[in-house]
């Protein structure tokens, strides 16, 4: 029986890695821009930037991400009142799937932030340049690294892009909109007014919000503030406040920083069985409950890990 090989083909090939960073920027970080002839994504982890990208202006909050080709000029500032959690990677590709990224922004779904926490996890325990320090012109490798994590990388890198092309190819458009296309009424309007308004939600996020005060805020109708929500979340404008809310909720309780009650306050709850009962009902446990569950889970990563860094709370997993 003559057997014969099937060779099969690779659509996005990662030729070489440029940098891969994590920075933490304040409120009011301004990066002027630059331009360079390999690729590279921006990811917000954390907090919301306005971005240059070639001719278009791109807002972008948490959870968006966007891609600059070879030779385009970028550059971005904060958009908001709250810090910046910034994930950049640069890297070279010749394939030619890759022009599909080119003038490209969407929203990134559970997926695929996982798989940026790899890149940047296997990335921390390859490179010993720091990753929060800007304008690395070469990351340098660790003397002792775990088995094939260099390879890890670029696999990574190659299946979050692959991931990507097959979740967006469909629906995916650019979120960029030039300021000449910003008619009133227009679906990219609208876009940008609920990515304004999300942006003011997240800078309001320990007040007491109100759809009138938000209205105002806004010079909109009732109407219109529960339209664009409900076109684009299929929720009202203070459901999604309150789901921000339990979402910083839990991001507190992860630091450990505050206890229950001190939480209940920073974040405008009217007392703490309140916002245990607001808590309970969004996530089905108690905070003491997700509490224990989250050192239990972290517990756990450092049985199964021991020989991994422990100082990987520079950067924010996906929520719980």
């Amino acid at each position: 029986m003559a057997y014969v090989k099937t060779y099969l083909k690779r659509e996005i090939v990662i030729d070489s890695i440029v940098t891969i960073h994590y920075f933490e920027y304040t409120s009011d970080f301004i990066f002027h821009g630059e331009s360079h002839d390999f690729w590279e994504f921006l990811y917000v982890d954390r907090g919301s930037v306005s971005v240059t990208a070639g001719d278009n202006q791109v807002l972008l909050n948490s959870g968006d991400i966007i891609f600059h080709k070879p030779n385009e000029f970028h550059a971005f500032k904060s958009a908001g009142k709250s810090s910046l959690n910034l994930v950049a990677c640069s890297f070279v590709s010749f394939s030619p799937a890759i022009q599909f990224f080119a003038n490209k922004s969407f929203t990134l779904d559970e997926k695929e932030r996982n798989l940026i926490s790899l890149i940047i996890n296997e990335a921390r325990q390859t490179f010993r340049t720091p990753m929060h320090i800007p304008f690395v012109e070469q990351v340098l490798l660790k003397s002792e690294t775990p088995f094939a994590s260099q390879q890890l990388i670029l696999l990574y890198m190659e299946l979050f892009l692959i991931t990507c092309r097959r979740i967006h190819s469909a629906s995916s458009t650019h979120k960029s909109i030039p300021k000449q296309q910003l008619t009133a009424g227009s679906h990219n309007a609208r876009e940008t007014l609920f990515n304004q308004i999300v942006s003011y939600m997240e800078t309001h996020i320990c007040d007491q919000l109100t759809v009138q005060s938000i209205c105002d805020a806004f010079s909109i109708s009732r109407s219109t503030l529960h339209t664009v929500f409900y076109d684009r979340k299929g929720c009202g404008p203070m459901e999604y406040f309150n789901e921000m809310k339990i979402d910083k909720a839990k991001e507190l309780i992860r630091n450990g920083i505050m206890n229950f009650t001190e939480i209940a306050y920073f974040l405008s709850f009217s007392s703490l069985p309140y916002f245990s009962k607001r808590f309970k009902k969004a996530t089905g446990m108690s905070p003491l409950e997700y509490a224990s569950s989250v050192k239990g889970m972290a517990d756990a990563l450092r049985k199964s890990a021991p020989a991994q860094e422990t100082s990987s709370g520079k950067y924010r997993l996906p929520n719980t």
